[in-house]
């Protein structure tokens, strides 16, 4: 039977439930010879129809309502005076100076306030969020419904799929209910509870418009519930509920090129959030599984050229060395199909799949290679920390905060832009202000050869060497800078 997907706001809803009223209405009305008694009768079955639906959009509300807070989040930043790295005296006076005749430090202090939304999950207190309402706040203030006002301690955070855990000290709270998200339907209707532009317990209505959604670009990990309920600024963090009033995901983001609701929202499906937050408030950090390969996806030339029957399945763009993938013997070229007997859409649906296993388990993946189906048992790896993928996961960067500097993996490209064809290591993308690999004279397109005389040859390598090394600690680099190569040293940050 063919599904036919519907997608309308409630307002078209409530007129097309009177629509389907005044039709009957006009269908009684018109063969019955007591016509005033007939338009009082339609007038309060269509009425009563939409009390109904208005009641169920009333109870879920008054459901979710209660374990929805606001987060208030300070942050205090350092802000440069005007004179700040503009000084026209040359320094020659020092801060003092500026002091005692300006009444203003070089460096000034300012205070930046933000408000997003969380959900109470637990009776005693813990609260799930997204990592960008908490990220770097120096305090989190939590409002409950009742008004009351709490200080909340982050208990863990995971950036690369925006999912936070604070947590309030009190007890007998409202937890929420928390559906099933796996059983979502597109079309279902769902409201979306949070706080934008700072109108607190604000509730709005629509359907799921989609599931699965993936490389939108805002997450590393990403298998978004997408909804047109209206979601702004200040709903982050906030509950996405069915109209029993349970929990079906936590709203992230918009899609909109004004910076407000545009009826493109998207929230993290609760069941992926509640198993992120269950890691961070028993380990404090969230563990996933690891191949150590790099994925694209088979678009229709590629699956002409490479005579596959379809484009499903995730192809194998390169095997870093020395990782379960490689041990398992996946090689450049295969089409990974299926995991554990578990078909693969894509490389986004597989990197999903590997991520949400337990590093150590033993994985079936089945391949094709070269026409031919094989199974390879992996026993999945840990991913590395600060291990970036891009959207098409066939690049891999890294960010060292002990160190300040971002690298990527040596493509053909690269080496092809920067003159090191033929060479191996990782290429240097971003070196952080102040930080010690700005002060040891790493530049931006540098390429690091080695870590403590070891030879690096992609992102992993690196990560698995620097990883081992303490705060304090030296590392001398082996770079090449254009033709010339020389050895660097840097202190890890303190």
């Amino acid at each position: 039977m063919k599904k036919i997907h519907i997608n309308m706001t409630w307002r078209a809803a409530l007129l097309t439930i009177g629509f389907i009223a005044g039709i009957a209405f006009v269908a009684v009305t018109g063969s019955s010879p007591r016509r005033d008694v007939q338009v009082t009768m339609g007038t309060h079955q269509s009425r009563a129809l939409l009390d109904q639906f208005s009641a169920a959009f009333e109870g879920a509300a008054a459901k979710v309502n209660k374990s929805v807070v606001a987060i208030f989040s300070t942050q205090v930043t350092k802000v440069e005076s005007p004179f700040a790295g503009n000084d026209p005296f040359g320094g020659m006076f020092g801060d003092n100076f500026f002091k005692h005749f300006f009444n203003m430090p070089r460096d000034q202090k300012q205070t930046v306030h933000a408000l997003g939304s969380g959900v109470i999950i637990s009776k005693d207190g813990y609260i799930l969020t997204n990592n960008h309402v908490v990220e770097h706040a120096d305090k989190l203030t939590v409002t409950l419904e009742n008004k009351k006002k709490y200080t909340a301690k982050v208990i863990g955070t995971d950036p690369q799929s925006d999912v936070a855990v604070i947590k309030i000290d009190a007890d007998d709270l409202p937890a929420a209910s928390l559906a099933n998200s796996d059983s979502v339907r597109i079309g279902q209707w769902v409201i979306a509870v949070g706080n934008p532009f700072g109108l607190m317990h604000t509730v709005t209505a629509g359907i799921i418009s989609a599931k699965g959604r993936s490389s939108v670009g805002i997450t590393d990990y990403e298998d978004f519930i997408q909804t047109d309920a209206s979601i702004n600024p200040g709903n982050s963090g906030g509950a996405l509920a069915d109209l029993d009033g349970n929990v079906v995901g936590i709203n992230t983001a918009i899609e909109s090129n004004t910076g407000s609701n545009a009826g493109v929202g998207f929230a993290i499906p609760i069941n992926m959030a509640k198993s992120i937050m269950e890691e961070l408030v028993k380990n404090g950090k969230v563990s996933r599984g690891y191949l150590g390969i790099y994925l694209q996806d088979i678009n229709d030339n590629l699956a002409k050229a490479l005579k596959l029957k379809s484009t499903e399945g995730a192809l194998v763009a390169d095997v870093q060395s020395g990782t379960p993938a490689e041990k398992a013997g996946v090689k450049r070229g295969d089409i990974i199909t299926a995991i554990n007997g578990t078909p693969v859409d894509n490389s986004t649906t597989l990197r999903n799949q590997v991520a949400e296993t337990e590093p150590g388990t033993d994985v079936k993946l089945t391949v094709l290679r070269k026409g031919e189906e094989k199974d390879l048992t992996v026993k999945l790896g840990e991913r590395p920390e600060n291990l970036s993928l891009a959207a098409n996961g066939s690049s891999e960067q890294s960010t060292s905060k002990n160190l300040g500097l971002t690298i990527e993996n040596l493509t053909p490209d690269l080496a092809q832009q920067f003159g090191y064809k033929n060479d191996h290591g990782v290429v240097v993308t971003d070196v952080a202000s102040g930080s010690p690999a700005e002060d040891a004279g790493l530049h931006k397109n540098d390429l690091i050869k080695q870590v403590n005389q070891k030879d690096v040859n992609n992102v992993g390598e690196f990560e698995n060497i620097v990883k081992d090394l303490k705060k304090g600690d030296v590392v001398a680099l082996l770079v090449r800078r254009g033709q010339n190569t020389f050895y660097v040293a840097i202190q890890m940050n303190e």
